[in-house]
């Protein structure tokens, strides 16, 4: 996988935020897709667009009591608390929101979830201490320390058929929901009904959503409407503006600006080399 946005202001602010992407140490790869820090141009919150993902996030604003959950959702979102200044996000596997919150990852499809309610007072402490920290690298290694240790409390209990599928079908070029299926030995009604509970959105969504994910991230860098359809899969410079209508709720321009002239959150997958 590549890196994922989960969200982009509402409209261009007064200033440019500051974002640092970063990844999980190798212990929680399979946990952890990876690690966003934030900062708003002006200092002020700023109300955020939160666009479709297969996996989850956890965003703590350090002005923020505890924090807060975003599930995996389908379509665009700012319904809920998504309005940051300044803090970290953390982007969550089916198998990370298992081994932090104890509840399958389907109970989190498409809502928002008060940190608090999912960890209780331990999310209490997060904003203050990284906040206390001088830097996003120490934010993300005291991130690595304080999620290990809860991680510890609740064995995973996903499917390794659905983490197996889960990655493939994000995965450049990956195949139809059906061939992964077929390839990983289980039928597609069974691989559905297992991404109903521990993924919350069906296997064709993460992959049409994962491909809106590598598009984005292209047009993030200025690449050409045209060139970023072509260079992600899709049929035409159509069928891609019609996927970031449906997906991030603005057009291809738009959401373009967005990135370039406001900054978006996101997150790097992968793991960072062990120290």
């Amino acid at each position: 996988m590549s890196a994922q946005v989960h969200s982009v202001p509402v409209d261009v602010p007064a200033a440019p935020c500051e974002v640092a992407v970063g990844r999980a140490r190798p212990a929680l790869r399979g946990l952890v897709t990876g690690y966003s820090g934030f900062r708003s141009g002006t200092g002020a919150p700023i109300a955020h667009r939160l666009l479709a993902l297969p996996s989850t996030t956890l965003i703590i604003d350090f002005a923020s009591p505890s924090g807060v959950v975003t599930g995996p959702r389908a379509q665009a979102s700012t319904a809920g608390d998504t309005t940051w200044a300044q803090g970290v996000s953390v982007g969550l596997t089916p198998a990370g929101v298992v081994a932090l919150f104890g509840v399958p990852m389907g109970d989190l499809a498409g809502v928002t979830v008060p940190l608090s309610e999912l960890l209780g007072p331990n999310a209490t402490e997060l904003p203050g201490r990284l906040a206390a920290e001088p830097d996003w690298e120490s934010r993300f290694d005291l991130l690595d320390l304080t999620l290990g240790a809860l991680a510890c409390r609740v064995e995973s209990r996903v499917d390794p058929v659905v983490v197996q599928a889960w990655r493939r079908l994000q995965e450049d070029g990956a195949p139809r929901a059906g061939e992964v299926a077929a390839a990983l030995g289980v039928t597609r009604r069974r691989l559905e009904r297992e991404f109903r509970r521990d993924v919350g959105v069906s296997p064709g969504q993460v992959r049409r959503i994962a491909r809106f994910q590598r598009a984005a991230g292209e047009l993030g860098r200025g690449v050409e409407l045209a060139v970023a359809a072509a260079g992600t899969g899709y049929v035409d410079q159509p069928h891609l503006s019609r996927e970031v209508r449906a997906l991030a709720g603005v057009t291809p321009a738009e959401l373009q600006v967005l990135f370039l002239q406001a900054g978006a959150h996101l997150y790097k997958t992968g793991a960072r080399p062990a120290t």
